[in-house]
């Protein structure tokens, strides 16, 4: 070889052994990162403050291209948002809703054909998969939820920005591969810093993510949902200056008596927040029955929503700048009377049909009303009674609120945010409290949980029962039942398996299909009467099978499992391939099943899993 040649062949060596140590250094690096972010509870912290202020900068950047789509789709001035209602021009009101849902129906039937799967938003990400979101799925979201507020229908935009920040701190943990306890929380601090930058209140949003995304208030989710909303809120604060979601005049001190009054508001906020959720539904099962194709629905919800927006355009977008309006006394008892239902009305319309946005601010806006109209038929009854219907207005607010969306304490705090005033926010409380119990202990869901409900998941909070579908009876089962053809003689069947020793066989035909389980204490009755009767010596094993249709499958959870034994009273099941292959593939006892699930359980609320797979641990199954 030349010299020329040999130079050039140990410099790529060189390069190449250079490059190598680079990204194994890098790779090095990486772990040690990874290692550091997984054991140590300062740099998640510090990881969703950071976080924070990127999903702050993204909400922001969201609202403001929204607000400018608003004021050029429907020629609103500066002053003015789209709610408030004024110098909205018809025509545009009347179009707009409908060409937006067009577009929408259309795009949503172009993305069907390359992902049909449903999204999954972060309330049902941290029940059913660990915290693990798509974060593609949550950016096509978000982008609905743009253009269907955009188009001035009766949604808010903080279902898209929990989504995209939930989407966010999910594809971080992923990527750093978090502990399963630790997945759910980031999920639950990235919706956190969405809501706390929409609002301007971090207390709201922080609360927001402990109970509707973590689902408690446990001191290992306080740091760094806290953080998160925090920053996010900062940083939207330095980027838009926002204003206040509405302004009320000084509150004088009210009396005691009142109390009683607010208890009685919570409990009607109860009924019509109920009222509110069966609408969407309602709309969803009306728009279903017609002979249209699934994605020219949101074009007719849009055009419907128009006819209602031309006669009260206060029910065009969000609700932010109506509930201003209604703060400031614009309305009489007949106009909040007809602002009401128009808005309650747009709202399932616009959801029912399909458009994305969820009801946060629908529900605020229905608040306020209820409580303004419930405060002028209290002045109607006793005119003295009543005489600062701003806080009825505040505490009808967050009784439907909190009633819809399932989030307590999120509401009460945000009032407090808003106002400043502690005794207002203990009138609220107290509204919050009746109506938010009334409907869980009556309807039982929020508007999110009963939106999974009508798609059949059955789920009615985030706390995490993912783990139950990994603890499957295909895992548990053990794989070597007892086996006797139907056709067995009796005597055959009783050399091998004399009495008390039939417990747990199974009795298959030729082909090897389950019949039953072998009744033993009527082999053990056979056995004792086979001098008496010829007759029972011609019996065979099919002749003691009894409970064919009881069994379980694969897929069936441990909990499903548990609760046939309890039902039935039996102590072993067989496993079936399938319900319509009826051959056996193993059998579980209930004492198993039961260890296991307790041991799960048990582990679960104690012991931090670690590196561990929550089930990579393996028993000898009994």
């Amino acid at each position: 070889m030349a010299l020329g040649e040999r130079q050039e062949a140990n410099g790529r060596s060189s390069l190449s052994d250079r490059a190598a140590a680079a990204t194994l250094a890098w790779t090095r690096r990486f772990v040690r990162a990874q290692s550091r972010l997984r054991s140590s509870e300062m740099v998640q912290i510090l990881a969703c403050a950071a976080l924070g202020v990127l999903v702050g900068a993204v909400v922001s950047g969201i609202h403001a291209c929204v607000d400018l789509v608003h004021r050029l789709a429907f020629g609103l001035s500066f002053d003015h948002s789209l709610s408030t209602g004024i110098h909205v021009d018809p025509l545009r009101a009347l179009t707009i809703p409908a060409v937006g849902g067009l577009a929408l129906g259309l795009g949503a039937l172009v993305i069907r054909r390359f992902r049909s799967s449903d999204i999954v938003d972060p309330i049902e990400a941290n029940a059913l998969h660990g915290g693990r979101m798509s974060m593609s799925d949550s950016v096509r979201l978000t982008g609905a939820t743009v253009l269907s507020n955009a188009s001035g229908v009766s949604v808010g935009m903080e279902a898209g920005y929990s989504q995209l920040g939930a989407g966010l701190f999910a594809k971080f943990g992923q990527y750093f591969r978090l502990r399963r306890a630790d997945q759910r929380i980031f999920v639950g601090a990235g919706a956190a810093a969405a809501i706390a930058a929409a609002f301007n209140a971090p207390l709201a949003g922080a609360f927001y993510g402990y109970e509707l995304i973590v689902g408690g208030y446990s001191v290992r989710a306080l740091a760094p949902i806290a953080a998160a909303a925090l920053t996010s809120t900062l940083t939207q604060r330095a980027l838009l200056d926002p204003a206040p979601m509405f302004s009320v005049g000084e509150i004088q001190a009210f009396s005691a008596w009142l109390y009683p009054l607010f208890a009685l508001l919570g409990v009607l906020a109860a009924a019509f927040s109920i009222l509110t959720m069966q609408a969407v539904t309602w709309v969803e099962r009306g728009l279903r029955w017609l002979p249209l194709p699934r994605w020219l629905q949101p074009a007719i919800g849009g055009l419907l929503v128009s006819a209602v927006a031309v006669a009260v355009p206060q029910v065009l977008g969000a609700g932010h700048g109506a509930i201003q309006l209604v703060f400031d006394g614009s309305f009489t008892l007949g106009m909040l009377a007809v602002l009401l239902v128009a808005k309650l009305v747009a709202s399932a319309l616009s959801l029912g049909a399909g458009f994305r946005g969820g009801m946060f601010s629908s529900s605020l806006l229905l608040g306020c009303l209820f409580g303004a109209l419930f405060a002028d038929l209290a002045r109607l009854v006793a005119p003295d009674l009543v005489s600062q219907p701003s806080l009825m207005m505040m505490v009808g607010m967050g009784a439907v609120a909190a009633s819809v969306i399932g989030a307590p304490f999120t509401m009460v705090f945000l009032i407090l945010e808003g106002t400043g005033n502690f005794p207002v926010t203990v009138a609220v409380l107290v509204g919050v409290v009746v109506a938010s119990t009334i409907v869980r202990l009556t309807f039982g869901f929020s508007f999110s949980t009963w939106r999974f409900h009508q798609r059949g998941v059955g789920i009615h909070s985030p706390h995490d029962v993912g783990w139950l579908a990994d603890l499957t009876v295909g895992r548990l089962m053990r794989a070597d039942p007892k086996l006797v053809s139907a056709a067995m003689p009796l005597a055959e069947l009783i050399e091998m398996h004399p009495p008390g020793h039939g417990k747990g066989v199974f009795v298959v035909s030729e082909t090897g299909t389950f019949i039953g389980s072998l009744d033993a204490a009527a082999v053990h009755q056979a056995e004792q009467d086979k001098d008496d009767s010829n007759e029972v010596e011609s019996r065979t094993a099919g002749d003691f099978a009894v409970d064919g249709d009881l069994f379980l499958l694969p897929s069936d959870n441990v909990r499903s499992a548990l609760a046939r034994f309890e039902e039935k009273e039996l102590e072993t099941l067989p496993v079936l391939a399938s319900a319509s292959d009826r051959a056996i593939v193993g059998y579980l006892t209930e004492q198993y099943a039961l260890r296991r699930y307790n041991h799960e359980l048990e582990r679960r609320r104690t012991a931090d899993l670690g590196e561990r797979n929550l089930f990579s641990v393996s028993e000898p199954r009994r």
